[in-house]
């Protein structure tokens, strides 16, 4: 499956002029409905599909690039509209502002998400090849762009799988990383569980909240039946006298929650369900890439 097979040259706009996303989605949505029939009949559908996805989470994905992109009911396609703009915008991408100049625009109907979101990895890796950002923004005709998409682009195969869903940006714990420096972390990325790994990068179980919760009881709090036994000592002091001190190597435990980067959504979807794992971390050869949540099911492939 490659981007290209999606693009014509009819719906390739170069040089366009808008000052922010939304102006460019109503421009380039006008100029496409008069070129392509399918547009042009859900010319309505497809802008409000469009400007409330980007209304619920901006789609500029770094690298300046940007990609709207809407599920339309009734829509019999899946539509790649692309192009340059004339002048940068300014878009938010992970906080923090910065400058676009590349965009593709994508419309597809109610059930196409395994291909929208195959076209929005293609994208993302042009995102990454730095030649290619800096030779299209010298592009000067419809014809030249798409051959230098076709000269960069990445193949890749239909079916969903681990790579597409994973979060490459969770940061694996290593062995001698203080509990305190966990539990910030939990707090300040809003996880639960975070994957352990040695000194060579090598996968070796996980840190979960559960831990340091026990880590803070005492310690013959699983023994007892009720919580009229535990009469003596502050909860938790254990953990603050501690905290600084204890490693993850004394209490991180081994995981089963494991797949590799070719498992399938209904592989990974099978396991969370029937085996009622929220997370899953991706491994293979014993080295960690990336860690899969149940959120990144509805974010990346649900309702993308």
């Amino acid at each position: 499956m490659r981007i290209s097979n999606f693009i014509s040259k009819e719906l390739v706009f170069l040089n366009t002029e808008s000052e922010n996303v939304e102006e460019l989605i109503n421009n380039i949505l006008d100029k496409a409905a008069e070129v392509d029939e399918e547009v042009r009949n859900n010319l309505d559908k497809a802008k409000k599909a469009v400007l409330k996805r980007e209304d619920e989470t901006s789609t500029a994905l770094g690298h300046g690039i940007v990609l709207p992109h809407g599920r339309i009911d009734g829509y019999d396609d899946t539509t790649v509209i692309s192009g340059t703009l004339k002048k940068p915008m300014k878009a938010i991408v992970r906080n923090k502002e910065e400058s676009i100049e590349l965009f593709f625009i994508i419309l597809s109907g109610l059930t196409k998400n395994r291909t929208v979101l195959k076209l929005m990895s293609l994208v993302s890796y042009l995102g990454h090849q730095n030649e290619f950002l800096e030779k299209v923004k010298g592009v000067k005709s419809e014809d030249e762009f798409i051959e230098l998409i076709q000269e960069y682009e990445n193949d890749i195969k239909q079916t969903v799988t681990s790579e597409d869903l994973m979060d490459t940006t969770v940061r694996p714990v290593s062995l001698s990383e203080p509990l305190e420096s966990v539990a910030a972390r939990f707090i300040r990325e809003n996880k639960t569980g975070l994957p352990v790994v040695d000194g060579t990068g090598c996968f070796v179980g996980e840190i979960t909240e559960r831990e340091l919760i026990e880590f803070g009881m005492p310690k013959y709090a699983s023994l007892v039946s009720g919580l009229s036994f535990m009469t003596v000592g502050e909860p938790f002091e254990e953990y603050f006298l501690n905290a600084g001190k204890v490693t993850v190597r004394e209490l991180y435990r081994k995981s089963k929650n494991l797949v590799d980067k070719q498992a399938s959504i209904m592989e990974i979807c099978f396991n969370m369900i029937t085996e009622g794992r929220t997370r899953l971390y991706v491994v293979e050869n014993d080295k960690y890439f990336g860690m899969i949540e149940r959120r990144d099911i509805i974010k990346k492939f649900l309702h993308i």
